[in-house]
């Protein structure tokens, strides 16, 4: 390549030789600290049983997790956990998407830590079907609870799976009491299938609705007002009183169409403004009543009884499944068997019997 600038003729011309390439990597930087080793199962029992939220968090993380090796280190820690757990109360909130759960559930955790003790939400997030990703934003809803030194909040993905964040939710909640919390808030993803899961884990069902949004004939004809326990009416406030206090009128009429509850407990419903915070120690006092309601007549340990009983059986069937499909000749034989069906060669009935009866036969 010629190079004029050392043509005679440009001899007045000064050039510099140019500077060495800089490195690719930024020599002052500082490398990270690699990762701590993952905890063993008693170095989790003893950080949890001493209130440790670190320790608690990487439990529930290796509770959510679906590696195999991360599996049975979380059930030697729930195991190790289970004789501490069962002293709180598990209270579980849900309601149409809008209505107001986060909001209310800072303001409600707020008045339960001012009578003292520790309190745990677990925040059941709803996952995209499209990308399965999920934002996991109920914390910063609860700004005033999530800097509380008492209070813990766990966001977690509901990744389409209903039964496994079942599961994985009763975990934590074991693993949340072992730690000491004697208040667990459990937020659903809205109105829909999961709120039959959550009613399986809590003692208190709260259903929280909104006036004037089409929602009074809705919660009536939805099945989720017969799990409710209690029924508050969110944004009762400024010019929505009346239309808030017409809502608890029809709510309360349409409660005398169901049969008595199990317990014996009357469902109540009330009326309240989670953002001006008006009516909060009454939401609170019902819900204290019916722990008392329910401890007299002995109800509390028949349902903790009865829900025991369900979890043992759901986690049968989850257990079953995840064999099935972890099995590699099964695995193999669905791809086949998957072909097949969408080839119009053989039907969905008789490939899937086929699949069994080879999974049965092993």
């Amino acid at each position: 390549m010629e190079h004029p600038e050392n043509d005679a003729q440009y001899t007045g011309l000064n050039v510099n030789s140019g500077v060495a390439q800089p490195p690719s990597v930024n020599p002052y930087l500082q490398r990270r600290p690699r990762r701590k080793p993952l905890p063993t199962a008693s170095e989790l029992v003893d950080g949890i049983l001493k209130g440790d939220v670190t320790m608690l968090s990487r439990a529930v993380t290796l509770v959510e997790s679906l590696a195999p090796e991360h599996y049975n280190i979380s059930q030697e820690v729930i195991e190790k956990c289970l004789p501490h757990s069962g002293k709180s109360h598990r209270i579980g909130i849900t309601g149409v998407p809008g209505a107001g759960k986060s909001t209310s559930i800072d303001v409600f955790g707020l008045h339960v830590l001012k009578q003292g003790g520790k309190l745990a939400v677990l925040a059941i997030d709803p996952s995209s079907e499209r990308t399965k990703g999920s934002i996991l934003g109920d914390k910063t809803r609860m700004e005033k609870l999530s800097t509380h030194p008492d209070a813990f909040i766990r966001p977690s993905p509901s990744a389409g799976s209903l039964g496994g964040v079942a599961r994985k939710t009763r975990e934590t909640i074991v693993l949340c009491e072992a730690a000491g919390f004697n208040n667990i808030f459990v937020e659903t993803v809205g109105v829909g299938q999961s709120e039959t899961a959550v009613h399986s884990m809590v003692d208190f069902f709260l259903l929280i609705q909104i006036a004037g949004a089409g929602d009074e004939l809705q919660g009536i004809k939805r099945g989720i007002m017969e799990m409710a326990d209690g029924i508050v009416i969110n944004k009762a406030d400024g010019e929505n009183i009346n239309a808030a206090q017409l809502a608890q009128a029809q709510f309360r009429s349409a409660l005398h169409l169901f049969p008595p509850t199990e317990s014996g407990w009357k469902p109540e419903v009330l009326t309240y403004s989670g953002y001006y915070e008006l009516g909060i120690p009454e939401v609170w006092d019902m819900i204290d009543r019916y722990f008392d309601f329910v401890t007299k007549n002995g109800y509390f340990d028949v349902r903790r009884n009865r829900q025991a009983r369900y979890w043992m059986y759901e986690t049968i069937d989850e257990q079953l499944r995840r064999h099935f499909y972890e099995n590699p000749e099964i695995k193999s034989m669905l791809e086949s068997s998957e072909a097949d069906v969408l080839a119009n060669r053989r039907s969905s009935f008789a490939a899937a019997t086929d699949v069994l009866d080879k999974y049965f036969k092993k």
